[in-house]
This record gives C-alpha cells, structure tokens and sequence, in this order.
C-alpha cells in the first residue's frame, strides 16, 4: 500500500505536531518525518510526504529521502495539492491519501483511491505500536469473528426498516483502517 500524506495538512491538524511547527516550520517537518519512519518500519508501507513550497520555494520540484520516506516539495507556483492529484493520476498500486482538504478527498474518491483524514490517521501514526490485526492475540478481529458466529447461531426475527449499511466511502475508509 502507498500512502500520500499532505504534510502541512497534517501537521496542522495535529495537536502534537502543530507544537513543533510553533517553533518553526522545519522542526514541524522533521517531527512528522520522524515519526512517519518508525511507522514505515513498523507497517512496511511506501510512504510519500508532499509539502507546498510554491510561494519560496525552487523552480523545479524538489524530492529527498529520510528513513524510507519519499518527500516531496512542490515547485514554486504550484501548490502541493496539485501534486497530489498528479500522483493520484499516475496511480500504479493500492493508494490511500492522508488529507483533510474537501477538494482533495473527493478528487481521490472520484478516481477510485480512498482519502483519510489527518487526525484519525495522526490516531494511528501515533499508537506506541502499529500491528496488524491478524497479529494481535484476542484483538478486535477475534472477538468480531466470535459475535459473528453467535449471531449465525441465534435465532432471529427479519426486522424491518431502514438498512443501517454504512456508504462506500465510510466502508473504503474501514477497509483501509484494517489494512494501515
């Protein structure tokens, strides 16, 4: 899985993040960037950070690396939103992007990639330790498989009403909760 991850989105939206922005930009940065890596050796996903530089920064679009990271920084003149929907476009593999920004998101879902918002992946990013459910003893996935189970063996009545199915964006959304 690819995870595109709009950083400045993030880490404003972030209460701990936006603590080291307040010192300065970089540290901002260098405190998701930082924190993205341990994620990253935890969870094995590819994940690429995208930064606006359009007011200061260089003509050309800028890329570095650091703890497997892939960042990138918009060219000036363009915003990292429109490099965004760019690698949305040149989707090749299973993409999630990490963003709050309304124009974004439905940009992602209209081209069939599943979009995040900032603080309920900053949930995840920052639990002490990121396992995949199938690998904790008696997790969430166990006790759901036992519930299931009961159900199939009680006897119901059909009930009626309104059905109380999630949309297929809040499922996409659940689906990829599973998989980060």
């Amino acid at each position: 899985m690819h995870l595109i991850i709009d950083g400045y989105n993030l880490i404003r939206q972030s209460g701990t993040f936006r603590r080291f922005e307040k010192i300065s930009l970089e540290e901002g940065r260098n405190a998701l960037i930082h924190r993205l890596s341990i994620y990253k050796k935890q969870t094995g996903h590819r994940i690429t950070v995208v930064f606006d530089a359009w007011e200061s920064g260089s003509l050309t679009e800028e890329r570095d690396r650091y703890g497997g990271i892939d960042i990138l920084y918009s060219r000036r003149g363009q915003t990292a939103d429109e490099l965004i929907k760019r690698l949305i476009q040149s989707r090749r593999e299973e993409m999630v992007v990490v963003t709050s920004d309304r124009d974004i998101v439905d940009f992602a879902f209209r081209r069939g990639t599943t979009a995040i918002p900032s603080p309920e992946f900053e949930i995840r990013l920052l639990e002490p330790e990121t396992r995949p459910a199938y690998a904790q003893e008696g997790g969430a996935s166990d006790r759901d498989e036992e519930k299931q189970d009961r159900e199939k063996m009680t006897p119901g009545t059909k009930k009626k009403g309104p059905s109380r199915r999630l949309s297929k964006k809040q499922r996409a959304i659940l689906s990829v909760f599973r998989k980060l």
